[in-house]
């Protein structure tokens, strides 16, 4: 078992590799797991593992810098913690 399908297995326990007529992909269920990045097929099982691996990472990253994952109430409750702490910092320099 290699890194890349080590990551893939902690977020999707149940995926496997599945072999068809263009070649091995990796699945999780009924859901081919590089698909929404349009990686080929390939006919190495290493390679497949390293693809949905990559797909794993770059979903990742999407979803924690995507706009529509925060909504108002969390920039407002960030906007308030910093004017807190700007607001103590004041109260201490001057006492």
């Amino acid at each position: 078992m290699n890194k890349d399908q080590k990551k893939v297995l902690k977020q999707y326990p149940d995926a496997y590799v599945e072999h068809g007529m263009k070649g091995l992909r990796i699945m999780s269920g009924e859901v081919f797991l590089a698909q929404e990045f349009y990686t080929p097929e390939t006919n190495e099982e290493d390679v497949a593992w390293e693809y949905a691996a990559m797909s794993c990472r770059l979903t990742q990253n999407f979803n924690r810098a995507h706009p529509n994952r925060m909504s108002l109430t969390d920039v407002e409750g960030r906007l308030d913690r910093i004017h807190n702490r700007k607001r103590r910092g004041r109260n201490v320099k001057q006492n």
